[in-house]
């Protein structure tokens, strides 16, 4: 009988899997526009998809399916539990689960979820990240070209300056040249 895997193990499994995976599209969808390339299963009566000829697109089928214990994880391992507000917190198990802030959360409140979240050492799927407001960003690029220019046109006039030196130096005759 063989050992049970552990849930690394499984979600390493996963992974491998996933790679094999075909890309599962809509039949046609890559020579239609019209056609979305979310899949459909194919039913025409003449499809070669569906009569699975070779070389037409594979099928979904059960055999695809990742490790029963690893369904519907995070690939982090994380049970994912979606929250909107601070309370929301107070159901999850740190140990297993994750929290995914909800999109339609402010920013005052994201805040205030992480925080807790912190606390309690609980893991954020999508933590806030730090940016810059787009006013200073903006004004930093702007900087950055005006250095870049700056430094551009001091080489330009460098190099003029040494080209018009090598121009005159040639045409000054030397003193041992003189009669």
């Amino acid at each position: 009988m063989s050992k049970p895997i552990t849930k690394e193990q499984a979600l390493a499994l996963r992974m491998r899997l996933k790679r094999k995976r075909p890309k599962f599209e809509r039949q046609e969808s890559w020579r239609k526009k019209r056609i979305s390339k979310v899949w459909r299963k194919p039913d025409g009566i003449d499809s070669k998809a569906r009569r699975r000829a070779k070389g037409w697109i594979h099928l979904v089928e059960i055999g695809y399916r990742g490790p029963r214990k690893v369904r519907n994880l995070h690939p982090s391992g994380y049970e994912e539990v979606m929250v909107r507000n601070v309370d929301d917190l107070a159901k999850i198990n740190p140990e297993t689960q994750a929290a995914r802030v909800a999109h339609t959360v402010g920013m005052k409140k994201r805040a205030e979820i992480y925080l807790r979240a912190g606390e309690r050492h609980i893991y954020v799927l999508n933590p806030l990240l730090e940016e810059k407001p787009k006013a200073e960003a903006e004004e930093e690029t702007k900087e950055e070209a005006a250095v870049e220019e700056s430094e551009k046109t001091e080489k330009t006039r460098e190099a003029k300056t040494e080209e018009t030196a090598e121009e005159k130096a040639e045409e000054k005759p030397s003193e041992d040249e003189k009669p």
